[in-house]
């Protein structure tokens, strides 16, 4: 990024602009760009700036920025480690053009841990999900209004939510193991369980490993959660939408420390078959973005090999469970 477009971004949100930043874009994010800003003095933040107008995408994409702002500012209110908004622009015409600025949390992408350390991480992730799923929200649906005006019942909204990446399906002509208008019917069959959610809690939507950052302080105690970050992809809806990713290509059931600490925190992890059929839902539609959203990120052959040896066959189980 040029330089003079960061000086100017520090300087709108009050940071010194005589204090010049090292700037280095950081990977992993597959929408908006990411960058990590260092100052002299040793402060990091950490600058995120959407895609042209013009640029595909799917539907529900639409004004990431205001998501991920939304949900930090949600956060922090339940005191969960998350980076704090220093600034947010979503005027295009700006000098600063449209973007993300926030404080960077400290450690590392999710490692590999001892089983001990392992199953306490998973405990403590728990207990901070649990914090997250008090949060409720003015209505349901994505805050940043891609998808219309949020909703005042989870059923009206989650259809939405599925109608917009069916549409991108089609649209883009994405390769599914199954044809588009049989996942719509699967899918509708299980809409009244949605009926039972009645409340619009803070949901992530993308907590798999890369987004929960941890730490191990001064080096040699305990890891702990440094951060939960990425949370461009909230929305306000049904918290157990958030035990997809948690256990990204499997069953949450199996993640006996993970419950373990949600329930100690407050949280309701109760698999009745009602709840059974929102998760499966919930699964059928992580998985329909990420076979869709292979076509606008032009994301390549071997990642492509993966998803259909790897994804579509949880989508078909999805599905399948929808119907059973």
């Amino acid at each position: 990024m040029p330089q003079e477009r960061v000086r100017r971004i520090l300087e709108a949100a009050g940071l010194s602009s005589e204090r010049p930043a090292h700037c280095r874009p950081l990977g992993g994010g597959t929408y908006n760009g990411v960058e990590e800003l260092v100052l002299t003095d040793g402060s990091r933040y950490i600058l995120k700036t959407p895609p042209p107008p013009t640029a595909p995408g799917l539907s529900h994409e639409r004004e990431l920025l205001v998501s991920e702002a939304e949900f930090y500012r949600a956060a922090a209110t339940v005191d969960v480690p998350v980076p704090r908004v220093v600034a947010l622009c979503l005027d295009a015409s700006a000098a600063t053009g449209r973007h993300l600025l926030m404080t960077a949390c400290p450690g590392d992408p999710w490692g590999s841990f001892p089983d001990a350390e392992q199953a306490e991480l998973r405990q403590e992730l728990g207990r901070q999900v649990a914090r997250l799923h008090r949060v409720s929200g003015p209505g349901f649906g994505y805050p940043s209004g891609a998808l219309g005006p949020l909703a005042a019942d989870w059923r009206t909204a989650f259809t939405v939510i599925y109608d917009a990446v069916l549409d991108d399906a089609r649209r883009y002509r994405a390769w599914l193991p199954i044809p588009v208008d049989e996942v719509a019917r699967a899918a509708k069959s299980a809409y009244d369980a949605l009926d039972e959610v009645v409340a619009p809690c803070l949901v992530h939507f993308d907590l798999w490993r890369g987004n929960i950052l941890v730490e191990r302080p001064e080096g040699t105690g305990p890891p702990r959660i440094g951060g939960l970050i990425d949370g461009e992809r909230m929305f306000w809806g049904d918290p157990l939408a958030d035990f997809v990713s948690l256990a990204l290509l499997g069953d949450i059931k199996q993640d006996e420390a993970f419950l373990t600490g949600y329930q100690e925190a407050g949280g309701q992890a109760d698999f009745t078959p009602a709840a059974r059929r929102r998760l499966a839902l919930y699964r059928s539609y992580l998985y329909l973005i990420m076979l869709t959203e292979t076509v606008p990120r032009e994301s390549g052959t071997d990642h492509e090999s993966w998803l259909h040896e790897a994804v579509a066959p949880e989508l078909t189980a999805a599905l399948d469970e929808l119907e059973a």
